[in-house]
């Protein structure tokens, strides 16, 4: 599983870490019934301490993204992403992506015309 945690991004890095595998499920990337990475080998991938991991599993678990039992995993549940899900973690992409555009000297009418230029894109 790949998680990048961004330096510029303010929240805890627990948050990150259920953020990216929130958008992960809304994506289709980790499906519902998909095991999660034990809590060790997450925190080793992403050099964090493992109870920065569990944390994150257990923010995701009171959300019901994820199903958690100690000696068996966490699994990804059949609850899907509801719509104030997916606008949360829109709009935490946008923030970042805001952050990463004026970091770069870029505005939102760049960020708009190239997302206009991908919409463009996808359709052909």
């Amino acid at each position: 599983m790949d998680i990048e945690l961004t330096e510029g991004d303010r929240r805890p890095i627990f948050l990150q870490i259920a953020g990216a595998i929130r958008a992960a499920i809304a994506r289709g990337a980790i499906a519902p019934g998909d095991s999660l990475p034990p809590i060790r080998t997450l925190a080793a991938q992403i050099g964090v301490h493992a109870n920065t991991v569990l944390q994150a599993y257990r923010e995701l678990a009171t959300l019901g993204a994820i199903h958690s039992r100690r000696g068996s995993g966490s699994v990804v549940t059949s609850q899907p992403i509801a719509d104030g899900e997916r606008r949360v973690l829109a709009d935490g992409v946008a923030q970042r992506a805001l952050q990463d555009a004026d970091a770069h000297g870029l505005t939102v009418s760049d960020l708009d015309a190239a997302l206009e230029r991908l919409r463009v894109r996808s359709r052909a």
